[in-house]
């Protein structure tokens, strides 16, 4: 059985777009996740960092317009795939590997306090509204003699 879950931070915003195939365009969104070793003793670099590792996820169809419409920079998520690793040449002429998520399941993690205290405000966070009156709400209020039990 190939199902990896991570939980991590995304490392940028998310990139949607459409993939043409025999049944249509279907949307698919691209974004990548980063997440911290836990090890005894030391896990900091030279940097004083925490070491990472780094999954690009790919999410399909309404899944993927769900991650590109409430998933930001720094959010942090958990994801639930199968893995595989894709090898490249990068520019310097060097082979490179990159893990790879296909997600069946992403689950977002960030609480909207989190969010507004990142600075940036989710897209999945409603706006102020007043709260509603008798008068514009379109409702009636309704006295309790009135009601039949």
């Amino acid at each position: 059985m190939n199902k990896l879950t991570i939980i991590g931070n995304l490392t940028r915003d998310p990139e949607l777009r459409s993939v043409n195939t025999a049944n249509g365009e279907v949307s698919v969104c691209d974004f990548t996740v980063a997440v911290n070793r836990r090890q005894r003793g030391q896990n900091q670099n030279a940097n004083g960092q925490n070491d990472a590792d780094f999954f690009r996820v790919t999410a399909w169809r309404a899944l993927g317009e769900n991650c590109a419409k409430y998933l930001a920079k720094g959010r942090k998520v958990a994801v639930v795939g199968p893995v595989s690793v894709r090898s490249y040449t990068a520019n310097d002429g060097s082979t490179r590997f990159s893990l790879e998520v296909q997600a069946d399941d992403v689950e977002f993690l960030t609480s909207r306090a989190e969010a507004d205290s990142m600075g940036n405000r989710p897209a999945y966070a409603p706006a102020q509204q007043p709260a509603p009156t008798a008068q514009n709400s379109g409702f009636a209020p309704v006295e309790s003699d009135d009601l039949p039990f």
